[in-house]
């Protein structure tokens, strides 16, 4: 794959509306080009411990944050025309309809390719499927940081690998 966004989302609490936290990264004819990383006040704005202890997100992290239509104004222009791919594009793809549709904004039909689909078809033997694993297998040194842009960066470097 040589023209994408891959973007990873994270949520504050159960509500698939709730994203806190967004990272992209754009390729451009298999060349890494843009990185975007943004914080975003959830709706509901509260945290559950358990994301906060995954993700390092809290409630105060994001109270100054600006809501997800303005972020996703300074994004959209720059997904223009690509595919998104994401690690588990189900829930990705899942988050930005209900924020869509939470903020009552027509939601754009994006396209949306799987690294974890991918990667358990062309590689289904190993240990599991987790972002890192894979990553470290497709030669992308993981850091152990749950963090939306370098999980982005991780899922790219999968993508280009996996996704034909």
């Amino acid at each position: 794959m040589k023209n994408f966004a891959a973007i990873n989302i994270k949520t504050a609490n159960a509500s698939h509306a709730s994203i806190c936290s967004v990272g992209i990264v754009i390729v451009r004819e298999g060349v890494l080009v843009d990185k975007i990383y943004q914080l975003v006040r959830p709706i509901p704005h509260f945290f559950y411990y358990l994301e906060e202890r995954r993700d390092g997100l809290t409630e105060q992290d994001t109270v100054n944050a600006p809501r997800f239509p303005e972020v996703w104004e300074n994004i959209e222009p720059k997904l223009k025309g690509l595919p998104l791919v994401a690690h588990n594009s189900d829930f990705g793809e899942s988050c930005l309809r209900k924020v869509f549709e939470a903020y009552q904004l027509l939601y754009p039909n994006y396209r949306f390719y799987c690294t974890l689909k991918a990667a358990q078809l062309q590689l289904p033997r190993l240990v599991n499927h987790h972002l890192e694993t894979v990553a470290s297998i497709c030669g992308h040194p993981f850091e152990g940081k749950n963090h939306a842009l370098s999980n982005a960066e991780a899922c790219a470097t999968i993508a280009m690998q996996l996704i034909k």
